[in-house]
């Protein structure tokens, strides 16, 4: 069972909307959140890179990207999107438990992040499907990266970990 994210804007507060679409069913599931995202990220060709890793027949792909309206260079805020596809590659389901990032700007550590699931979820992936989110990120440099882990739960038993490329946020105007 793969899943679509797509971020809607609710008039101007930062509620937001986010619509998570599961693929093979036609209903989507409506999910509120609180974030800073407000627009689906505009992707450019600084951004086209994907950073992609496979621990135990996951796999684990991420393709962040600048958000350049949404970032203020002159007071250190830079605003990323990152959007993480995750395929299960094994012949058993499996359930993503709890996430854990490591967040930098410039070489220093600025952010750990622990919790359970992802955006308010803990989906189950069925063999040969994937779920996709998007999720966003303020760092105080035009440099940056982000790694990290997932904790998985086999449905017949037992947890693992699956790890997180580490993947680059560069801010483009940086580097002109």
């Amino acid at each position: 069972m793969g899943a679509r994210i797509k971020l809607e804007r609710r008039g101007k507060s930062l509620n937001y909307r986010w619509r998570l679409t599961i693929f093979n069913r036609l209903q989507p599931l409506g999910l509120s959140l609180h974030t800073s995202l407000p627009h689906r990220p505009r992707l450019d060709s600084f951004s086209m890179t994907t950073f992609t890793e496979t621990t135990a027949h996951i796999t684990v792909s991420v393709e962040p990207t600048p958000l350049t309206e949404d970032s203020r260079p002159h007071d250190g805020q830079f605003v990323f999107a990152y959007t993480v596809t995750i395929e299960n590659r094994s012949d058993q389901n499996v359930q993503l438990m709890e996430r854990h990032w490591l967040i930098e700007s410039a070489d220093e550590q600025i952010g750990e992040v622990v919790g359970p699931g992802v955006i308010g979820l803990q989906p189950i992936v069925e063999p040969g499907k994937h779920f996709q989110y998007t999720s966003s990120c303020v760092i105080k440099d035009p440099i940056g990266a982000m790694k990290g882990s997932y904790v998985f739960r086999r449905l017949t038993g037992g947890f693992f970990v699956v790890q997180i490329p580490r993947f680059r946020l560069l801010y483009p105007n940086s580097f002109n």
